[in-house]
Parts: C-alpha cells; structure tokens; sequence
C-alpha cells in the first residue's frame, strides 16, 4: 500500500523548495534589472536570459501565493520562448511579440521577447511606479468621468513609456501585430488596447491578450472555428442590478456564430435563463455537452483579499473562483470561457490579481472578460461583434480587435430601438435606455473588454 502521508510530505517539500528558489531567483532580477537598459551591456547573454528566468519565476509566485498552488514546474528561458512565438505565428499567420510591463518603486523594467531574438530590456528611471500609478488612476477617471467623450492625455503618456521605447526600432520592423502584455503590480488593469500615440488608438495597430506569465498560458493552437457553445446567464438579481439585455444576448451569439460558418451545423449549443442558471446545471451541461465555449452572461466581481472574495454570480448563488474547479471540465477544457458583465476594484493589487488569473484559475485555454461594468446596450453589442468574427478569424485576438474596431469606427452603433451591428440588426429590450447611450465609439464602451491569457 502507497504511503500517502510520505507522498504528500514530499509533494509539500517540493513546492517548499520551489518557493525558496523562485524567492531568491526573484530578489536577484530585482537587484540586477536596474542597472541593465540595453542588451549587449555587459551582462553576458547568459546572465540576461538568468535575469528573465527569475522575472518569470517571480511572477508565477505571485499567482501562486493569491491561489495557494503551485502553478508552473518548467520555467522556459528566453530563448525558447522566442521559439514558441516563431511555432505559433507561423501556425497562425500572426507576428506576436511579450511585452513585459514590471513596475518597480524605482523605476519601470520592460521587457520584450519577439520571434527573432534575445529580450530587449529597458529600465525607465524616470517612471517609478508611484508615477506609473498616478498616470493609470488618471487614465481611468478620463474614461469614467465622460464616457462619451474621448480624452487621451493619460492614454499617451502610457504610450510613450510602454510601447515608444519599442515600436519603431523593434515592433514595426519585425512586423509585429499581436502582442502578448505581461503586466506587473500597479498595471493589470489598464485596458491596453485604449493606449494612444497621439493619433490611433493601440487596437488599432496590434492584436492585445494579457497573460499572467508567459510560463502560465497553453501555447497551443487549435482553431476555434466549429464545436458547441454553453450560454448561461441571468438578468434579475436580488442583489445586483438587472441586466435587461442578457436574454437577447444568450439567444443572438449563436447566431453570430453560425452566421458566418459554411455550415449551420458546425456550431451547436443551448442557452439557459434565470431558474435555469444554477450550478447543479452548469455541472451537468459540461459534462454531458464538453463545450468549446462558456458564455456567462451575469455579474462577475473582482474583490479584494482570498480569491473565493472574488465571484460569478448564478441565479441562486455565488461561484468563487476557487469553486471553479469544481465543474470538472472532462478531457478538454474550453477554448474559451466569456464572462460578459464583470466589475474589477481598480487599483486593488489582489482583485487584479484574480482578474488577471482567472483564466489559469478555471483552466479554461483563453477568458475574455471586462475590467469595469459597461452599460447593458455596450456590452450587447461588443458580445454580438466578437461571437461574429470568432468565426472567421485566426485568433481570439484578433476576433476581440474586430469587435472593437467595429465599435470605435461607428460600423456598431444604436438606432432608436435597434443595436446596428457590421451585418444584421438585434433588437434591443423595450427598457434599454437609448437616450443616453446610442454612440459605442468612446473606449469606455469597448476598452473595458479584455482577452486573458493565450491570444490563440
């Protein structure tokens, strides 16, 4: 007989030992990073891609100290990092790029991987995090204050710190169009695509997915163009405000789907409504139906403190997100798991944590959710945009980018009663309040919205 007392103390004593090698690896990146702003210094290569490591290992600590596991065994150096980029770009016809963004109280340490080559490192001594904090809290209050207008004072300070010190030595000449942010503490909840350079929105150049490590995303690529999709939501709460929308919107992403397949059978799937959306259900139709896609169509809520303060609401009770493992996804996770009305605590470093975590969290491939609540008639018409060009894209990525340049461009908008989307008309809910809402091109209608982990 095993002895699984003696099995479980060794499982402890390694992840033991796995903490205190990645605290240390971490405490000697943060003390050698500083001094080191262009590669080819005199840091040998070894040295920077050691330096990289421990960036790496840091980061999986602190995914892994929220959530109390242990999350990655393998940390891939730089080198075969590039090369997984190389595999899937060329799998996918896309140029990706990491971007690391790691605030530090004395400066801002950036880190870029591309396919062709070693990191490129850049330390911003001028931007300590306490500066980079002000600029974030800045970026959001322009987006909330006025939400139908566009002010873009903090979007391009961010710009010129983030992407300028790359862009046109780097990313443009290596063509890169799908970036992959890995964001520090201070930085998981910008909404990256609504950066500015002064004349185009970020979305507007690259394809956005946000990871929490590279080292904790599946950088595997299957296709998302055929499967079956499980659409759950609710639109009353007892609680929480109504979601008047929610109803439409589980009975119109199948459509989109299958709108723009060859085929009618290629996607198949059910939506279930209020009373229907409870646990014992969500359980039985994952394991009868093995999903694709998980669409959610109800508040998800991002707090601060233990994950499980963090949570989806179903009709009749709260799923934390530790909870999540529960639904046991079978042989295959989902590709995809849409959570359609979430609120993020701006600014809190643990309710940004499980925002950034939550795909590693549920174990699903990719999760779009969105950073703040967006009005019900915004986030009907993100929701049907993306589930259309799901269809037809090559990623994920680049499914959400469409969605939103349809937004942004004014090709998705409200007329009297009608959300106008880039093909066909959707009724909107006789309550939908058209009045104040009928313009979708401002970023707080579809900024907010943001791919988690893998692009692909």
């Amino acid at each position: 007989m095993p002895n699984t007392q003696s099995n479980t103390r060794d499982r402890n004593s390694y992840r033991h030992s796995h903490r205190i090698i990645s605290n240390l690896l971490y405490s000697l990146s943060i003390a050698t990073c500083i001094s080191l702003s262009l590669v080819g210094q005199s840091a040998s290569a070894q040295t920077l891609s050691e330096k990289v490591v421990a960036m790496e290992r840091g980061l999986e600590k602190e995914f892994e100290d929220y959530f109390g596991q242990n999350l990655a065994d393998v940390t891939q150096a730089p080198e075969a990092i590039a090369r997984t980029l190389d595999r899937i770009g060329r799998a996918t016809g896309t140029k990706p790029a990491v971007l690391w963004v790691i605030p530090r109280e004395d400066l801002l340490h950036l880190v870029l991987i591309t396919p062709n080559g070693k990191p490129i490192v850049r330390d911003l001594k001028e931007v300590p995090s306490s500066k980079i904090r002000e600029a974030v809290e800045a970026f959001h209050l322009e987006m909330h204050s006025s939400p139908n207008a566009v002010k873009i004072a903090a979007a391009q300070q961010l710009y010129q710190w983030i992407l300028q010190p790359y862009e046109a030595e780097f990313l443009q000449p290596a063509g890169i169009d799908t970036i992959l942010f890995c964001l520090g503490k201070g930085v998981r909840s910008l909404p990256m695509a609504a950066l500015h350079d002064g004349k185009q929105f970020l979305i507007e150049k690259y394809n956005v997915s946000q990871i929490p490590a590279f080292n904790l995303i599946q950088t595997t690529h299957t296709p998302l163009q055929q499967g079956r999709i499980l659409a759950m939501g609710a639109s009353q709460f007892q609680e929480l405000n109504p979601l008047p929308a929610v109803p439409i919107e589980l009975t119109s992403i199948l459509k989109r789907l299958q709108e723009t397949s060859s085929s009618l059978s290629q996607w198949q799937g059910q939506s279930f409504l209020n009373q229907d959306f409870t646990l014992p259900k969500l359980q039985q139709q994952v394991k009868a139906e093995q999903p694709n896609v998980i669409h959610l169509a109800t508040h998800a809520i991002f707090k601060s403190g233990k994950p499980d303060n963090s949570y989806i609401q179903l009709w009749n009770a709260k799923l934390g997100l530790n909870d999540l493992r529960s639904l046991q996804w079978g042989k295959q996770p989902p590709d995809l798991l849409v959570l359609s009305a979430c609120r993020t605590a701006i600014g809190d470093d643990q309710a940004e944590l499980g925002f950034a975590g939550l795909a590693l969290k549920t174990g699903v491939k990719t999760a779009l959710a969105s950073l703040w609540n967006v009005s019900d008639e915004g986030t009907l018409a993100l929701m049907n945009e993306f589930y259309a060009q799901l269809g037809k894209t090559k990623t994920k990525a680049e499914a959400l980018r469409q969605a939103q340049l349809k937004l942004l461009r004014g090709e998705v908008r409200i007329e009297g009663k009608q959300l106008r989307l880039s093909r066909g008309t959707v009724n909107l809910p006789s309550n939908a309040n058209t009045t104040e809402v009928n313009d979708l091109s401002a970023p707080y209608y579809w900024a907010s919205f943001t791919l988690i982990s893998s692009p692909w």
